[in-house]
């Protein structure tokens, strides 16, 4: 759409990407420009504060809280060039439209704009939802203005985050560990996360069994002979579940009434019901009817993204981004589940070429979404156009991560306007009397689908990776009435309780989502920045806490519980959504946070105590450091307390009978220790410290085991735990154990040899002692500053002198050892289709597909990475492209170098020439170093 003759309009946009695109939908007269997401934020820190607001005492928060909550903005770093750029071009046009995003965000940032370009000229807002050229010249034609209560909900989020964070983490910082952080919606994610893993923790399983009878029909005609059937029943009672058991006893719940069948009360029944006739007693048939999805809305896309595709939250979101920018598909972020009328009409379209007529209902579907405030005036995801493209037809146009996204997106949206899935199922019941006349009755179910409708399309995943699939069928024989069966086989089958799953990416989101607390902006950021912040690690598609979320967890349980409530968090976000609508005002609803009063937060008890101000100054001396940082286990057979205790070096157990004297603090920790003590393994799950798993952890480490007494000193033999692992130790004497060896396992006479270290083989001709020991790098053997490696722990034990001298004569290039074998080979990478391997590197564990390398994170294994995680680290490696290369400081020109040499010699003394030397020439060879990049400051939680 060419602009009025004469007139030239500047299009601001977020992305360079999205710049490119749209510049292509417009004719002349149009200039599109980037501004690089967010132009200005909340001072960082203190060197963001501008000089003239230094000294003012507010400016720590960026937040004049005594003048109506009056935000200090900064323009970041990386943007002052492209701002100015900005400013030049706003000066060049006659008009400027602002086409950020259609969300709260957006419209921030295009208020954020105007406040810092300062334009002479009319500007206009221009809002679409996908960027496709009807949409857009749309869009042109039909500019509004900038929404102020859109950006007052955004702007008091922003501020209530800053107060929340800047006043809670302090707090932590002094009763946990410095550099902790708090956040509105971070620290409620972190909870959820914390009370999943204590209920883990407090579960006891339970055994149960019951019967599996394989049974056949005499005559069965069409369709199976044979099926399945379980019992259920014995004399009228129904036979436990998992779900009849107490999950913190294991034991049945009172007043169930139920039959607990151990393993010998099933065998027992199974060889009493052997030979006995079995009769149908009752066929019940229902029809079935399966109704479609709606179509994606941006928690449920990064929910399937997480089942289907074992995408991240932010991987999700960031190849969604890409995917819009590029016009493929509708704006990713909403929680509205409409469809236009053309994009109804779109996939109505598509549904009669693909599958037939039949596959279309009558009537469009229209659906209501479930998510509190959601703004239906947007869409739902869906391909871009009012005619959708296939996904082969755009499959040659993408990488692999965005295709299979656009396909996700591509055939949800197609199935959601398709029609029913429909069959029937039919449940069953079974009777069989055993030889002591024991009535036990037995439950089949079948499903049939004798029209799959939307399931040809689309089948929903489910968290439940044990869960029968939507389009699963169960075909069971014709049965009726009194028909007799016989059992070809009766087979006793055990069965244990399982604890509360661990929480996904996927599963959180539809927590948070279910709890009203957050919104479709902000669930990605939610799930990376609890994993920065070092609160959670992630085991496959498991998100475990750590034991340092426990004591922050912990701490505002007890001391500040309003601040993580559920209820309190989403009421918070309710009264976003009214100034958001004009219903409430953004400076009346901070007031009551930060202060008090009786505009306050939700249910106002916040308000009530005198605000977030008076509630984290007032309390900080009642919070008890050692208590916070304590989290209790159990109390073991001797009567000792076990406790897990967060301390600057990482977590660690301790026990102590209670009462104990109590001893010296270690060093940064608050308050005394008490008892032995053992480390945690990195990466070992909290729920994983059962009774067992600490005592072998004590046993290896921490508590002192005495393994008797050196027969040469008659000084005792002890087996400790140090901060590099397992040792041994007598008098003066440490050895670390070997490669080889178990803490559990070690003998007397093992820790005999192990303090034989360094072993003495004998003298070279010269007179040098020639000795065997280990060390960093393996086994070696030493005469003076000449080292040799052994090629096994044992060697050190067993090498002869000659052996010893004649490896010491061999020159060091044949010590070269060959490479290592990688650690695991994990299969292709399903982006690149390259073999991934993990490798043990200097500086630990790290996963390569031959050009790009990333190491495991905190928490991760070997064993437990994934495939599709490692192939997301890579890909994410490969987005920040190359690391800068340092530029090495020019060398002074030879002939200064050499008289500077002269100088020195002939004022300084021979070894003071040797340290000028030195120094001169480190100072050569130093890298100049460069200031690395400063990010982009977001306004997340």
């Amino acid at each position: 759409m060419p602009s009025k003759a004469g007139t030239t309009r500047l299009v601001i946009v977020e992305s360079p990407a999205k710049a490119k695109t749209i510049s292509g939908y417009l004719g002349p007269g149009y200039v599109v420009e980037a501004s690089f997401g967010h132009v200005r934020d909340l001072p960082r820190n203190a060197a963001d504060v501008p000089a003239k607001y230094k000294g003012e005492a507010w400016a720590r928060l960026g937040v004049d809280v005594d003048n109506g909550f009056h935000a200090l903005y900064v323009v970041s770093a990386d943007r002052k060039q492209q701002i100015s750029k900005l400013v030049k071009l706003a000066k060049e046009v006659d008009e400027i439209f602002l086409a950020t995003d259609e969300d709260r965000e957006g419209e921030a940032i295009a208020w954020h704009l105007v406040e810092t370009l300062k334009p002479k000229v009319p500007v206009k807002r221009m809002v679409f939802h996908e960027i496709t050229k009807p949409a857009i010249q749309a869009a042109v034609a039909n500019p509004r203005e900038i929404d102020r209560d859109l950006v007052d909900a955004q702007e008091a989020r922003r501020i209530l985050d800053r107060l929340y964070g800047y006043e809670v983490s302090p707090v932590l910082w002094k009763k946990v560990m410095p550099k902790l952080s708090a956040g509105r919606v971070q620290s409620v994610a972190t909870r959820i996360v914390v009370e999943r893993e204590r209920q883990r923790m407090a579960f006891r399983t339970a055994e149960y069994w019951d019967i599996l009878a394989t049974l056949a029909v005499v005559d069965a005609g069409e369709g199976p002979r044979s099926f399945n059937a379980t019992l259920v029943a014995l004399n009228g009672d129904r036979i436990a579940t998992g779900k009849d058991f107490e999950p913190t006893t294991g034991r049945v719940k009172a007043g169930a009434g139920v039959v607990h069948l151990d393993s010998g009360g099933a065998r027992g029944l199974a060889a009493r019901l052997e030979g006995r006739p079995f009769t149908v007693t009752r066929v019940e048939e229902k029809p079935y009817r399966r109704r479609p999805y709606a179509p994606f809305i941006t928690s449920t896309l990064q929910q399937e993204a997480a089942r289907k595709l074992r995408f991240s939250s932010q991987q999700t979101m960031r190849t969604a981004q890409r995917l819009y920018e590029n016009g493929y598909i509708t704006y990713m972020r909403t929680d509205s589940v409409n469809l236009s009328e053309t994009a109804i009409a779109a996939a109505r379209r598509q549904i009669v070429e693909l599958y037939g007529e039949r596959s279309v209902p009558p009537e469009p579907r229209r659906y209501t979404g479930k998510v509190k405030n959601a703004q239906e005036a947007h869409e739902a995801i869906r391909p871009a156009g009012d005619n959708f493209r296939t996904p082969g037809d755009v499959a040659k146009e993408l990488s692999a991560e965005e295709f299979k996204l656009y396909e996700l997106i591509w055939r949800r949206t197609i199935a959601s306007q398709m029609t029913d899935a429909v069959g029937s199922s039919v449940s069953v019941r079974i009777r069989a009397v055993s030889s002591a006349q024991e009535e036990a009755d037995f439950g089949a179910t079948g499903k049939t689908i004798t029209d799959p409708g939307f399931l040809r399309a689309y089948v929903e995943s489910s968290d439940d990776e044990n869960a029968e699939a939507e389009d699963a069928e169960r075909r069971l024989p014709n049965l009726v009435k009194d028909q007799p069966l016989t059992a070809d086989e009766l087979a006793a089958q055990g069965h244990h309780t399982q604890p509360p799953s661990r929480y996904t990416e996927a599963s959180l989101v539809k927590a948070l989502e279910e709890l009203g607390i957050g919104r479709p902006s902000t669930y990605a950021s939610i799930m990376q920045t609890i994993q920065d912040r070092g609160y959670v690690t992630k085991r496959g598609q498991a998100m475990i806490p750590t034991f340092l979320a426990f004591a922050v967890i912990g701490l505002l349980e007890r001391h500040y519980p309003r601040l993580i409530d559920y209820d309190f968090t989403a009421s918070m976000e309710n009264e976003l959504d009214e100034i958001a609508g004009g219903d409430h005002a953004a400076v009346d609803f901070l007031t009551a946070f930060y202060f008090g009063g009786a505009n306050g937060a939700g249910d106002q008890d916040i308000a009530r105590s005198g605000g977030l101000k008076k509630l984290v100054t007032e309390n900080i001396n009642e919070i008890d450091a050692r208590s916070v940082n304590s989290i209790p286990l159990f109390t073991d057979d001797e009567g000792r307390e076990v406790v897990v205790r967060v301390g600057r070096y990482g977590p660690y157990l301790q026990r102590a009978v209670p009462g104990e004297q109590q001893a010296p603090a270690a060093e940064g920790e608050e308050g005394g220790g008490q008892g032995d003590r053992a480390p945690i393994p990195e990466g070992l799950a909290p729920d994983e410290l059962t009774p067992e798993k600490v005592h072998e952890l004590f046993l290896g480490g921490g508590g002192e085991r005495k393994l008797g007494d050196d027969p040469a000193t008659g000084e005792p033999i002890l087996l400790k735990s140090g901060r590099f692992g397992p040792y041994v130790s007598s008098g003066e004497r440490k050895s670390s154990l070997l490669r080889s060896q178990s803490p559990d396992s070690l003998t007397f006479d093992e820790a005999l040899k192990l303090l034989s270290l360094p072993r003495l083989v004998g003298l070279a001709p010269d007179g040098a002692e020639v000795l065997a020991n280990n060390g960093r790098y393996g086994p070696y053997v030493k005469r003076g500053d000449e080292f040799r490696s052994l090629d096994s722990e044992e060697k050190m034990f067993t090498v002869t002198l000659d052996e010893a001298l004649a490896l010491l004569a061999a020159p060091k290039a044949r010590q070269r050892r060959a490479a290592a074998p990688p650690l695991r080979e994990m299969g292709v990478d399903p982006l690149t289709e390259k073999p991934l391997v993990i490798k043990d590197g200097r500086f630990g564990p790290y996963v390569t597909d031959g050009e790009t390398n990333a190491s495991l994170r905190r928490g991760q294994t070997p064993e437990a990475l994934s495939i599709e995680e490692a192939s997301e680290m890579l890909a994410e490696k490969r987005a920040k492209g190359p690391a800068p290369k340092k530029t090495a400081a020019k060398k002074a020109p030879a002939k200064k170098a050499t008289a500077a040499k002269k100088t020195a010699a002939a004022t300084k003394s021979t070894a003071a020439k040797k340290t000028t030397t030195a120094k001169a020439t480190t100072a050569r060879k130093t890298p100049a170093k460069k200031a690395a990049p400063k990010k982009a400051t977001t306004s997340t939680d």
